[in-house]
């Protein structure tokens, strides 16, 4: 089974100025990512705002992706949505392009029940023959995977992963101790990760990583060889930088940083807002990067 590596980062989408996806700056950024942390990459996520991408926008991502990589890590492809039919459509195209697996998010909007939500990941891992990861993401879906649910879905041969974004550790514990030595679980949120670690969790799927992927994984790393003090130190001297990078609706502030950083992809797209003024002079701060008055 692929392995999808410590810090995975869900990739922001950079745009031009007229909001159109822009690959030349897409590939720097994947280079970028590769140079700096990231040992495999989800491409056309919430952090790459997939709500507002086209079927053939993200398509078009999925290809990019998968030639600028060109092999030297994971392209996991976002193919979920709430029309199980579309998302086993999305996912059949995403494998005949040659991304080496697929993040199924949890169906929102339609408030299915639990056995709706089994259904739905059955019937897309049964259309492909990739590596499927589960994306548990209650604040904006509105519905939760229950443990119980993965816990059920781990036992179908290709859902061999979790992305949990309830911030529910008690939830997290039970999938961990009931599913297969081989599925893993991964926390969506920063500012957990180390939290998620300790208690037998895998991994990340990094937004910050975008900005701090190398000393994101120098405290996964720590956690892993046991100098937890170490961890803990990394942890609390990072979670600044994490916390600031959602001081905002993502990936605003995302964007905003890689800029401030000297690396431009663009704004993001209605109806989410760039940062204001303020906004931009907080995150810089948090940042350490002196802007000119």
């Amino acid at each position: 089974m692929i392995h999808f590596g410590r810090v995975s980062t869900a990739m922001v989408t950079p745009f031009d100025h007229k909001g159109h996806i822009d690959f030349s700056k897409t590939t720097q950024l994947i280079n970028h990512l590769i140079e700096n942390g990231t040992d495999s990459l989800v491409i056309a996520g919430t952090t790459g705002e997939s709500p507002t991408l086209s079927k053939e926008e993200k398509l078009a991502l999925f290809s990019h992706a998968v030639k600028t990589v060109a092999g030297r890590i994971p392209v996991i492809a976002g193919t979920g949505s709430n029309n199980t039919y579309e998302s086993i459509e999305m996912t059949k195209k995403a494998e005949q392009l040659g991304v080496d697996a697929v993040m199924v998010v949890a169906p929102y909007y339609n408030k299915p029940n639990q056995e709706g939500l089994y259904q739905h990941f059955k019937a897309v891992a049964e259309s492909t023959t990739l590596p499927v990861m589960v994306y548990n993401i209650p604040g904006r879906a509105v519905v939760n995977i229950s443990p119980e649910t993965i816990i059920r879905l781990s036992e179908i041969p290709n859902i061999v992963a979790v992305k949990e974004a309830s911030g529910d550790l008690n939830a997290m514990t039970k999938i961990i101790a009931n599913t297969p030595e081989d599925f893993i679980l991964y926390s969506g949120d920063d500012g957990i990760t180390l939290p998620v670690l300790s208690i037998g969790g895998f991994g990340v799927v990094s937004v910050a990583s975008h900005i701090i992927g190398n000393e994101m994984q120098e405290m996964v790393q720590a956690f892993f060889v046991k100098d937890t003090d170490k961890a803990a130190r990394l942890h609390q001297q990072l979670l600044p930088v994490m916390q600031g990078l959602f001081a905002a609706p993502s990936p605003a502030p995302v964007k905003t940083a890689l800029q401030l950083k000297g690396l431009d992809v663009g704004s993001v797209r209605l109806p989410l807002v760039p940062l204001t003024a303020e906004e931009r002079a907080t995150l810089s701060k948090v940042l350490g990067i002196h802007q000119p008055s």
